[in-house]
């Protein structure tokens, strides 16, 4: 092995990077994309600082990052990180709801979909936290058996409950005075799973859900939910899916290009980039593949995964973190 292929390996060993390769007159330009820490949020940087930080899901939305942490929701400046405020209560007029076990979030079309593993979806203005409606009343016997994961897009709510079910809801059927106990208009089947949190997205025309438990990305039209809604409900729907191996896809974000996601490998997690139309076409090619920031910062459980600009944030459960990193390249150029 020559010094420039050697120094190429090893760069890329160091860095659990991901590589491309470009032609050029003078020899192979050699592209290499790994993560740089750009910031951290801690518990530290929350209220007074003496509580603790428990990230599941996360959100950002016009500017404004939402941490779901345990019985919380936090809010912080997306550009600058600072917190703003915390949310601990759904109130309505004279109603108020504690929050317990804030699981997964979804912000769409100015209203803020807050799911809880105590079998509850929380409806908030996303200007003013008011309340808006509840889905559930917080029995596991009625409409939901615990949530364990929430997405709206395109007109629907998809909320993950236990075990292998995903109930579909219009979001016209939820206003200030609809009844908590509404009838989904589809399920969904998820393959496998129990009671784990769940992460899932939409993108042109597809819900994609990171399947942890089926090993694999589900994928789901949703002009055939719509079409075959009604029939579903007796025999929910099945996704198409690509198998992984012993990848366990643990979360998902689409952006305008890209598709961002975590994925347990053993005991291993990886934070990984794919271009998006390779993604949605189950080509898992990724771009960039890290399973730490340059030999430190090693990933743990990652819940959620979101985007803005130019930064990655990473929902870090085992290391009580939300970590933003940004990526860089290295190019070397082998001489032929």
């Amino acid at each position: 092995m020559n010094k420039i292929a050697f120094f190429i390996a090893v760069l890329c060993a160091f860095t659990s990077c991901s590589k491309d390769s470009e032609d050029s007159a003078s020899g192979v330009d050699y592209g290499y994309y790994y993560p740089m820490l750009d910031a951290t949020i801690t518990a530290s940087q929350i209220g007074d600082g003496t509580g603790k930080l428990d990230p599941k899901g996360i959100a950002i939305a016009n500017d404004k990052l939402y941490v779901c942490n345990g019985d919380q929701l936090d809010i912080f400046n997306a550009q600058t990180l600072a917190f703003e405020k915390t949310i601990r209560k759904y109130i309505k007029g004279t109603t108020t709801i504690d929050f317990t076990k804030l699981s997964s979030i979804s912000i769409e079309e100015g209203r803020i979909y807050l799911g809880s593993v105590d079998s509850r979806v929380f409806i908030l203005d996303e200007k003013t936290t008011g309340g808006i409606s509840t889905l559930g009343n917080g029995q596991w016997w009625t409409t939901f058996v615990h949530v364990f994961g929430v997405v709206v897009r395109d007109g629907l709510v998809f909320v993950k409950e236990k075990e292998t079910t995903v109930k579909v809801f219009e979001v016209s059927q939820i206003t200030e005075t609809s009844n908590w106990n509404l009838a989904p208009i589809a399920k969904l089947n998820t393959v496998s799973g129990f009671d784990e949190i769940y992460s899932m997205d939409v993108s042109n025309g597809n819900l994609v859900i990171a399947g942890r438990d089926a090993k694999s990305f589900l994928y789901y039209k949703i002009a055939d939910i719509r079409a075959n809604g009604a029939a579903s409900l007796s025999t929910p729907m099945s996704p198409t899916k690509a198998a992984l191996g012993d990848n366990r896809p643990t979360s998902l974000n689409f952006s305008t290009d890209w598709a961002m996601t975590s994925e347990n490998i053993g005991n291993v997690n990886y934070v990984r980039l794919y271009s998006k139309e390779d993604f949605l076409n189950k080509n898992y090619n990724s771009i960039v593949s890290s399973s730490d920031i340059l030999g430190k910062e090693k990933f743990g459980t990652i819940y959620s995964v979101a985007q803005l600009d130019d930064r990655l944030f990473i929902s870090d459960n085992s290391n009580q973190k939300i970590k933003v990193i940004k990526l860089k390249k290295a190019s070397i150029i082998e001489q032929k």
